[in-house]
C-alpha cells in the first residue's frame, strides 16, 4: 500500500462505473474480467475517436491488478492514446477506486495497455485517418 494519499487525475474519465453484487464473489470482491471488460470499453473510446470509425481489440499488452475492487466502490477509467501505427492504436487504461464516498479514499486499482486495430465495413483493417490539420505527405 501506498502512504501518498492517492488522487484522481485531472483529466476526464472516459467510463465511470459502479460495480454491483451480481459482479463479485460471495466475499464482494469484483471479478477481475469483469474489470478487464470495461477496461477494454474505457480503452475503446479514445481509440475510435482517434480512428473515426470502428475499432476492434487485438491485443493486451499489459494488465496489472494494483488493489482490490469492492462492491459499491465507484471506478473511474481513464484512458489515453500512447501511440498509433498504419492500422493500430495502443492505448493505456487506468482505473481508480473511490472508497467510503464519505471520506473519499482513492486508490489506484489497475494499470492497463491495449492495441487496437482501425476496421472497415467488412472488420477488416484500415489505415487510420491523417490527424486533423495535418496534410498527407
Amino acid at each position: 500500500m501506498e502512504d501518498t494519499p492517492v488522487r484522481l487525475p485531472d483529466t476526464h474519465a472516459v467510463l465511470r462505473v459502479m460495480p454491483m453484487p451480481a459482479d463479485a464473489n460471495i466475499h464482494g470482491d469484483v471479478f477481475g474480467g469483469w474489470i478487464m471488460a470495461n477496461a477494454d470499453v474505457a480503452g475503446a473510446i479514445p481509440a475510435a475517436r482517434r480512428a473515426n470509425g470502428r475499432v476492434a481489440t487485438i491485443a493486451v499488452t499489459s494488465f496489472l491488478f494494483k488493489n482490490p475492487v469492492f462492491v459499491g466502490d465507484l471506478l473511474s477509467f481513464y484512458a489515453r492514446v500512447l501511440k498509433t501505427g498504419n492500422t493500430s492504436i495502443t492505448v493505456e487504461v487506468e482505473v481508480y477506486a473511490e472508497r467510503n464516498r464519505l471520506q473519499a479514499e482513492v486508490v489506484k486499482v489497475t494499470e492497463a495497455t491495449l492495441v487496437y486495430v482501425a476496421t472497415d465495413s467488412e472488420r477488416r483493417p484500415r489505415a487510420l485517418p491523417p490527424l486533423a490539420g495535418t496534410a498527407d505527405r
